[in-house]
């Protein structure tokens, strides 16, 4: 894949935050839905955003891109404030929703000819844009047939391209891989990346699949009942040494029942958490001394959680938030 296109000078990744957050709040009808919120998004990164079912990340997404208002806090989005100034800070975003957000009996080209108008593009700039997109959508072969025959990877597609029409400086992208197929995923995860390597692009990336947020993310933040409960750089996260997880096979009831007597243990069905702390070393030799009592085959030995899904998981609790 091949992105041509000149784009927007200064927005090299300096480590400057391009979006910064403080204490925001936002209820509904007296519920909090956002509470306290802080975070920073730093220029020309790519931030993961993850949450369960309503914690609050539609809600944050929409008063970032204007569609609703806050009730407190301070917003800056690269040095504007969106009380006064929200028209330009809306001018540099572009928002791709997790539902299709086309006009299905229009072509390709019809589809982006019409958003690009609506962004006030025309003429030359307009077919730029629009040869622009259809390069990273991989659309070239199609890009006249109706909108309505496409396969759902060619749909995810083109609603990535029309958020792309205006060049924007911050892409918030909700989901863009839902429903698609294992090429079409990894295509859109390829040029995600490359978009924002090569023009420099800040994105802002929610979805529920794990490792798609391990794949394309610089930071990680995880939002739970209204407030940022974790928000770092992907590797100081996933390498988060404050337990160790041993994997075994199969353990008996008498072995784990001595592992539960013992203080700083997690048992699981799969395994054992080690808590580190001064006594790290004595807890891990007399975890061994049960496996070796009780014969015991230990798998493997992660220092960290592994995986963004265990942590996630650890941090949000198991609960299913159907109800929310």
């Amino acid at each position: 894949m091949v992105i041509k296109d000149s784009y927007r000078d200064g927005l090299s990744s300096n480590g400057a935050p391009l979006i910064e957050i403080k204490h925001l709040c936002k209820s509904y009808n007296g519920k909090s839905v956002l509470d306290n919120v802080n975070l920073s998004v730093t220029r020309g990164s790519i931030l993961g955003l993850l949450g369960p079912n309503g914690a609050g990340k539609t809600t944050l997404i929409s008063i970032l891109t204007g569609v609703i208002g806050k009730d407190s806090g301070n917003i800056t989005v690269n040095g504007l404030d969106p009380d006064r100034e929200l028209g330009r800070i809306q001018s540099i975003g572009s928002y791709v929703p997790q539902t299709l957000a086309f006009y299905p009996r229009l072509s390709a080209c019809e589809n982006l000819e019409y958003f690009g108008s609506l962004w006030g593009l025309k003429g030359k700039k307009l077919k730029e844009r629009m040869e622009f997109c259809i390069d990273v959508g991989s659309m070239q072969s199609f890009a006249n047939k109706r909108v309505d025959k496409f396969s759902g990877g060619m749909k995810r597609r083109l609603n990535l391209a029309i958020g792309l029409l205006n060049e924007p400086e911050i892409l918030y992208l909700d989901e863009p891989t839902v429903g698609v197929d294992a090429q079409s995923r990894n295509y859109i995860l390829e040029t995600i990346r490359k978009i924002n390597r090569e023009r420099k692009t800040t994105i802002i990336y929610t979805s529920h699949y794990m490792d798609e947020i391990e794949q394309v993310s610089d930071d990680i933040a995880v939002i739970d009942h209204g407030k940022i409960i974790l928000h770092d750089g992907k590797q100081a996260i996933l390498t988060r040494t404050e337990a160790v997880f041993i994997s075994v096979g199969q353990m008996g009831e008498a072995a784990v029942k001595e592992l539960q007597h013992l203080e700083g243990i997690e048992v699981e069905k799969e395994g054992v958490h080690v808590t580190r702390d001064g006594r790290f070393s004595e807890k891990m030799a007399a975890v061994f001394t049960v496996f070796q009592d009780h014969g015991v085959w230990v798998k493997n030995v992660v220092f960290g959680h592994g995986t963004l899904e265990e942590l996630f998981l650890k941090l949000t609790n198991r609960r299913l938030r159907d109800e929310d």
